[in-house]
């Protein structure tokens, strides 16, 4: 059996942090490491896992490749598994991962854990720890099928750099211009100085209560002060005043900050199913009753126009 392999999150050349964090995580496992990297010109990145304990990195070049696409993926990933057999199989927790990992699962008949934000591997199954009802509980998953296959939250693993072989080895390509069921025209790439709303360690939302897109100014203001990526709840999107790709909560994306900083939020349960596992929450709000202070470490009883421009001039100094 071939260990456990993580499946890079990348585009262009850019790794997502969760690779990373997931190469680390299955380290623990006291089993081969294995990244497995797919696209067009790739086989450069290797080096990069191989710091972050990989053994070996599996590079799949090809046209066929150059752009995410379900239908060539899951062809080869499957033609991989068959023929080299791991032990488990990790995917991020993502738009792709989450994509990728349930229609390879239902290709290979076997079960799939998701948004994990723990695991064991050992013997053959795997053991995984699922947050649920907005945080408030936890739930063990185990999968007993081979191999075992999870999609993982990102920022729940630390980073742990522990060298490892970083052997190169190029599977056949198995996937044709005939697995690739849609074609990609073109990419539109939102350009901004903050960081990625999922892979930010700091994330300041604004919510109902910024009351326009003023309110929100305030709020961007003290995420640029803190280096931070900017998130909203649901209110605040469907009222216009942020775009959709900064939703925070069930519907939307589930973040795992350093800190969280909640701006007249007042808490709905969907929205604390995408943050409640920050591992510190601040939260400004007029209402001592707003369910956000439920999960807040730190609570603010006041007005945002008031209490964020405060914090502003303090951070200034």
């Amino acid at each position: 059996m071939a260990g456990t392999w993580v499946f890079v999150e990348q585009r262009d050349g850019n790794i997502r942090k969760v690779t990373y964090e997931m190469l680390s995580k299955a380290k623990s496992f006291g089993d081969e490491v294995s990244a497995v990297v797919i696209g067009k010109n790739v086989e450069g990145l290797a080096p990069e896992f191989a710091k972050y304990g990989a053994d070996k990195v599996y590079v799949v070049e090809g046209d066929v490749f150059a752009n995410y696409n379900t239908g060539a993926y899951v062809v080869q990933l499957a033609a991989m598994i068959k023929e080299y057999s791991p032990n488990a199989v990790l995917f991020a927790h993502t738009f792709n991962g989450r994509d990728l990992g349930s229609r390879l699962a239902q290709k290979l008949e076997v079960g799939l854990a998701t948004d994990a934000i723990d695991a064991e591997i050992s013997a053959g199954k795997g053991v995984f720890t699922r947050a649920i009802y907005a945080g408030k509980a936890l739930s063990k998953v185990e999968v007993a099928t081979s191999p075992v296959m999870a999609t993982i939250r990102a920022g729940v693993f630390e980073l742990a750099e522990a060298a490892g072989a970083g052997a190169v080895v190029k599977p056949a390509v198995a996937a044709t211009d005939a697995d690739v069921y849609q074609t990609v025209k073109d990419f539109i790439v939102t350009v901004s100085s903050r960081p990625e709303l999922t892979e930010a360690e700091v994330v300041v939302s604004g919510g109902r209560g910024c009351k326009g897109p003023e309110g929100i100014k305030v709020v961007e203001q003290l995420a640029d002060l803190l280096g931070a990526a900017l998130g909203g709840s649901r209110a605040s999107i469907d009222s216009g005043w942020l775009g959709h790709e900064l939703q925070v909560g069930q519907t939307g994306k589930v973040v795992n900050p350093n800190l969280y900083v909640a701006c007249g939020i007042s808490g709905a349960i969907q929205h604390l199913a995408g943050m409640s596992s920050s591992k510190f929450i601040a939260a400004i709000n007029t209402d001592t009753e707003a369910p956000i202070f439920n999960v807040a470490d730190f609570g603010v009883v006041g007005d945002l126009f008031k209490v964020v421009p405060l914090l502003c001039d303090e951070l200034k100094k």
